[in-house]
């Protein structure tokens, strides 16, 4: 047996065959939603990033026009 072909649930671990069909498909979405969560967390980390960025050039090309 691999560890996918079990699951902890409220500290009981459970084989996922003995789970009924539903049970096994919500295993599914809630596995897909953490993978589409960590996407998202990864992508808006990008973002953030590149907004800081553009944010600091901005600053720094109003200081230089101030100095000027």
């Amino acid at each position: 047996m691999t560890e996918e072909d079990k699951i902890t649930i409220n500290d009981t671990e459970y084989d996922v065959e003995s789970l009924d069909d539903h049970q096994k498909y919500l295993i599914q979405q809630v596995k897909n939603l953490r993978a589409r969560i960590a996407e998202a967390r990864f992508n808006l980390d990008q973002m953030i990033a590149a907004e800081n960025s553009f944010t600091n050039t901005l600053v720094e090309s109003v200081k230089e026009e101030e100095a000027a």
